[in-house]
């Protein structure tokens, strides 16, 4: 069988070597199993049943999605023990996923009793009797979603195991707030690590058991068995690694699995090189860490600067550069962000060793509601 190489796609193009996702999913599998922790990969990353699959048959126990229509998506694909790490609300979402309980083990997170009692009214309607778990979110220093720690939690917790087809199952954070270098990812996981001590710690006084305790993400994965109590975390972007997580010291650039593929159009501007992937195939994501600035990595030339993005043209800064770029060069970006790259997509293109050996469609994008 004749493959043929990256080189040859119609650009822009979202690629995925398939030899870097396997073993940046090998290594995730291998430090939960080694520290006795529970994964549940959140498909965000990649919107693509094939590698929900993959995460699974490497000892995943489920997994974690943003909105209804992503978990869908997953269930579609027979999938199962599904989190919405997103408190759903809205009369046609929660019918949905009431319908989706009815065919799938549904869990769902919240920090507040409109969001429970609109999708226990909804679970009542459809007439069957199907159970939701519900996590309580707490806040552990990003400041976007989840009550503080400490009784609020049990409060809410009470009223949900009062409320018909809910149950109440356990905790769950996001510590987006780890970030940065390793010693400010040490700093902030301390300070996670006593948020959700104290979120433990009222329910032992108010002898309510927790079975879950749900968090992590990727910048604190490697932190993760030093939280006591956590019994599982929700890494999403490990699966591809980006720019963000390079320039954190998560990864290195040999385990960014994704890169697109783009061609030079002009180079008729002194000093400039325009590419055929803008913000409609890297999205306009700043990088977060490192430089914080530019919008992706040009892996055939470092000092190629992608200093601004249009809608469909890359711009490249080369008066750095010692390279002479010349129209239909075919260059390789690493994004900024993944996630939203990866969104931006509507299949991804498998390579080995250079080889293009299959295409994935990603199912899961635009899944917003």
């Amino acid at each position: 069988m004749s493959f043929m190489h990256y080189r040859e796609l119609q650009t822009p193009a979202l690629t995925i070597d398939l030899g870097i996702l396997d073993r940046n999913l090998e290594r995730m599998a291998n430090y939960c199993k080694e520290h006795r922790l529970g994964v549940r990969p959140h498909t965000k990353t990649h919107k693509i049943p094939e590698i929900a699959r993959k995460q699974i048959e490497r000892g995943a126990l489920g997994l974690t999605v943003a909105k209804t229509g992503e978990a869908e998506v997953m269930a579609a694909a027979g999938l199962d023990n599904i989190l919405i790490a997103f408190p759903v609300f809205g009369k046609d979402a929660v019918q949905r996923l009431a319908k989706l309980a009815a065919e799938r083990h549904v869990l769902i997170s919240l920090d507040d009793e409109r969001t429970a009692a609109a999708l226990s009214e909804a679970l009542e309607r459809q007439g069957q009797r199907s159970l939701v778990d519900v996590l309580v979110e707490f806040d552990s220093g990003l400041g976007r979603c989840g009550l503080p720690p400490g009784p609020a939690l049990v409060e809410l917790a009470r009223k949900i195991e009062k409320m018909p087809q809910l149950r109440f199952k356990g905790l769950m954070s996001f510590f987006g707030s780890v970030w940065g270098t390793e010693e400010e990812r040490k700093r902030g996981m301390k300070q996670v690590a006593e948020r959700v001590e104290r979120s433990c710690e009222a329910f032992r006084k108010a002898h309510m058991p927790v079975e879950i305790v749900s968090g992590g993400s990727t910048p604190s994965a490697a932190f993760a068995h030093e939280i006591p109590g956590l019994t599982e975390i929700r890494p999403g972007t490990y699966a591809f690694n980006d720019l963000n997580t390079f320039y954190q010291g998560v990864c290195t650039l040999e385990d960014c699995a994704v890169r697109v593929v783009t061609t030079v159009v002009s180079t008729a501007v002194s000093g400039r090189a325009m590419i055929d992937a803008g913000s409609k195939a890297l999205s306009s994501d700043r990088l977060q860490s490192g430089p914080k600035s530019g919008h992706g990595r040009v892996m055939e030339d470092a000092s190629a600067e992608l200093y601004a993005l249009s809608e469909e043209h890359g711009h490249l800064d080369i008066t750095k550069s010692a390279r002479a770029f010349r129209v239909g060069d075919v260059l390789t970006v690493i994004p900024n962000h993944v996630c939203a790259c990866v969104n931006m997509h509507d299949e991804a293109f498998l390579l080995r060793n250079g080889e293009v050996v299959g295409c994935w469609r990603v199912a899961a994008r635009g899944k917003i509601r």
